[in-house]
């Protein structure tokens, strides 16, 4: 297998982040008879050579290319005859939709609210009924608000929810196939009927008959891989036919659109991919008391199969249902915001998919999360580049915040990013009111909605993955407490990240945080260090609260016999290893320390009074004890660097 790595992986991070890390380049390796082909044409070549860029990952080659959909949806005379049928069945239910449209432009009545509901309706019904890719189409236009205007979008999102099952008795012959035996030599029980039915798939519930523990049996549509392929096929066609006026009159690459949507979807069509995404959740966060994966028997799972543990908690937007199991809804409110930003921050590897029929609230007071077919990946400079732009943001820094959109992929490099600096600002100040807590992500991406029709704007499709994430689960925060604010809880947990991660690129962040201008930010360093404390405190009493609650949980359903969560006391928030860092830095790096002399002696005077205040906030967050030990064990290392620092400017001298 071949191995293309955007970026090799930066040493001094924790174990459990390189083992997330070295884990997230596991990819399946492709059968021999479906190994992706060369793509034929230079436009081709370009176009995944784009798709390859912004990944900037490591990564197994994809089994997409459009060489690969083409060769097999073509590779007989009887699939070339399929297309065409095909091609003629899309014809006829967009035909018919796009002949509405018209007519409503002819009679003048086009931009009729009644009438953009009704088209917006009839769009989603017709996707519904040309089959799965048109489904999954509709659930990613779905959060695309560079490309679909925001109540076509409201109506697509039904696709997220509510689509028909096909018959049982087909799902229970693939699964008896897939199984290489009967059901019930494998199952006591299984449910008549599916529990819930997706775009590619639906769920039943089953008891092992090895164990009697209760699993979620995952099922594949079938015969969608062959329809699927040849939909790709049309679809790659006609990017490549509208690719010029898409790049001229929407600013994005429809090619490039068309194959980031097929590598996903091909790789949610194997759900053995699936099965190792559970795996890889369940290690992201063994060590996390607040947050419950389900296990998966992997001896039971095949490409079209997937049995993994039930889970049996309340819907995450059952407030009585919480409320009477007297779980703290505030901390669970936490917990899931804390959850999903150390998905995108910290392993980069997250659900793509968190809608409120994925995630539940067991009855200890911790989240669960089900259904890892749709997850995506971030690699390493993009989660720094995420953070980067959380403090531009917080900090009103909008040049940068506008450098980060070249640097996520949302504006092609080189773009003049002049004009885009001030809408920023103005998105940014009405979207946060009169202060930060008042931000939310609704208003945010409403007022981005329409920035992306007036500059050169496109949205990379993890990112869409990324903004749908964040938009649900504030959503589903804000059902839970109206009065919920995002930031009120995501931004001490950026800011405990920047103060004591060991990554030394988000210590260099932390120095460039601190430094604005040349000047030392001082405001910024106590703004650090209370909200770092906000988010330690926070952290420490969900765990033991978890913890306690766990105590007393049946070992195979977390069902609990408290009464909820018991608040811990707040834990003070250690920075003993960022002062010995911080101190190692001081030594070793002149620029530095240049730099801190400065900010001490800035405006000629000695900034006694701030040094007081930071002192005064880290009595409480650093070990003496713990600090000297580290200091004494750290101390011929140092010497050592120091010694060859010196020697290093004598023979330069």
């Amino acid at each position: 297998m071949q191995l293309r790595c955007g970026q090799q992986q930066q040493q001094g991070l924790r174990d459990v982040r390189t083992r997330a890390a070295a884990s997230a380049l596991i990819r399946t390796p492709l059968p021999n008879n479906a190994r992706p082909l060369k793509p034929r044409t230079q436009q081709d070549r370009r176009s995944l050579e784009q798709l390859e860029s912004e990944k900037q990952m490591c990564n197994l080659i994809s089994k997409y290319t459009p060489e690969y959909v083409r060769s097999r949806a073509l590779e007989t005379p009887a699939g070339a005859f399929a297309v065409m049928a095909r091609v003629a069945h899309i014809v006829t239910g967009l035909g018919t939709y796009f002949g509405c449209l018209a007519f409503d432009r002819l009679t003048g009545t086009e931009d009729n609210i009644e009438t953009v509901r009704r088209r917006a309706q009839q769009l989603r019904e017709t996707l519904t009924e040309l089959g799965p890719s048109f489904i999954k189409a509709g659930q990613v236009l779905a959060n695309r608000p560079d490309i679909v205007r925001e109540d076509y979008m409201n109506e697509l999102c039904i696709l997220q929810d509510d689509v028909p099952p096909f018959p049982d008795e087909e799902a229970f012959a693939i699964i008896q196939e897939q199984l290489g035996r009967p059901l019930e030599a494998v199952f006591s029980s299984i449910s008549e009927q599916p529990v819930a039915a997706a775009s590619l798939g639906q769920v039943y519930k089953a008891v092992l008959r090895d164990s009697g523990e209760e699993v979620a049996v995952k099922v594949q549509r079938p015969g969608i891989e062959p329809l699927i392929l040849r939909d790709l096929y049309v679809f790659r066609a006609l990017g490549s036919l509208f690719n010029a006026f898409s790049q001229q009159r929407l600013g994005c690459n429809a090619e490039l659109v068309v194959d980031e949507f097929g590598e996903k979807l091909l790789e949610e069509l194997d759900y053995m991919q699936e099965a190792r995404n559970i795996e890889e959740f369940g290690r992201n966060f063994a060590s996390d008391p607040t947050v419950k994966i389900p296990w998966v028997r992997r001896d039971l799972c095949g490409s079209k199969v997937v049995v993994m543990e039930w889970i049996e908690g309340i819907r995450c937007t059952d407030i009585p249902g919480i409320r009477n199991s007297g779980i703290d809804v505030d901390e669970f409110i936490r917990v899931g915001v804390v959850s999903g930003l150390r998905q995108l921050l910290e392993f980069g590897l997250f659900h793509g998919d968190p809608h409120p029929g994925n995630i539940f609230c067991l009855r200890d007071g911790r989240i669960a999360y089900v259904d890892f077919g749709n997850v995506a990946q971030l690699s390493n400079s993009n989660k720094q580049v995420l953070i980067d732009a959380v403090v531009h943001a917080v900090n009103e820094d909008y040049e940068e915040m506008a450098g980060d959109f070249i640097k996520l992929g949302f504006l092609s490099p080189g773009t003049d990013i002049t004009p885009i600096v001030p809408a920023l600002e103005n998105i940014w100040r009405d979207s946060k009111g009169q202060q930060l807590a008042d931000f939310n992500f609704r208003t945010v991406t409403s007022k981005f909605n329409e920035l992306v029709y007036q500059y050169p704007i496109r949205i990379p499709e993890r990112y869409s993955l990324v903004i749908r994430s964040l938009l649900t689960q504030e959503g589903i925060c804000m059902t839970l407490e109206p009065e919920f604010h995002f930031l009120e809880v995501a931004y001490p947990y950026v800011a405990r990240r920047l103060l004591t991660d060991e990554d030394p690129a988000l210590r260099e962040r932390l120095i460039q945080v601190l430094f604005q201008g040349g000047k030392f930010q001082w405001a910024r360093l106590t703004n650090l260090i209370q909200l770092a404390r906000e988010g330690g405190s926070g952290i420490a009493a969900s765990a033991a609260a978890s913890a306690a609650a766990s105590r007393s949980a049946s070992p195979i359903n977390g069902s609990s016999s408290s009464t909820g969560l018991v608040r811990a006391p707040k834990a003070g928030l250690d920075l003993s290893d960022t002062v010995r860092d911080a101190a190692r830095l001081l030594l070793l790096d002149e620029k530095l320390r240049r730099q801190v002399l400065m900010a001490l002696t800035e405006d000629n005077q000695l900034h006694v009074e701030e040094v007081r205040q930071v002192l005064s906030l880290l009595q409480d967050d650093v070990s003496p004890g713990r600090l000297a030990t580290q200091v004494v064990r750290d101390l011929p290392s140092i010497g050592r660097q120091v010694m060859l620092s010196w020697a290093d400017k004598v023979l330069v001298s």
